[in-house]
């Protein structure tokens, strides 16, 4: 009878390892995948900021470039004037939307290096 409790020890000793090992691999890769994520947080947000100051500026710079202009053709072609700053504005903004689809279409896949860690961890695995 004083045996049974050191078999069962004995027998549960390598599970006990080896549940204790996938633990700590889970353990490291939720950090891993904590970094990750903190890191792309900062990097979008310090983008979205960047983004947000050349928007306003750009638009600030448009509206005194359109009054410029139609001030400056104003007795003589100010339709034409317009219309040409708007079609080139409209032309511009097209081009922005492809250019931010293509890049959104082509964009790396978040979390690389947590999914190359679980790929290698499921071939380690397999084997």
């Amino acid at each position: 009878m004083t045996n049974e409790p050191h078999a069962q020890e004995a027998s549960q000793g390598p599970l006990r390892r080896v549940v204790g090992a996938l633990l700590g691999i889970v353990h490291t890769r939720l950090e891993l995948l904590g970094i990750e994520l903190s890191e792309e947080k900062d990097r979008l947000i310090a983008i979205l900021f960047v983004g947000l100051g050349a928007m306003l500026f750009g638009t600030m710079a448009l509206i005194a470039f359109t009054f410029l202009v139609a001030a400056a053709f104003w007795d003589t072609y100010r339709w034409q004037s317009l219309a040409i700053l708007c079609g080139a504005y409209l032309l511009i903004a097209v081009i922005c939307a492809l250019v931010a689809r293509h890049r959104l279409r082509t964009a790396p896949i978040m979390l690389q290096a947590t999914l190359a860690e679980l790929e290698k961890d499921r071939e380690l695995f397999k084997h």
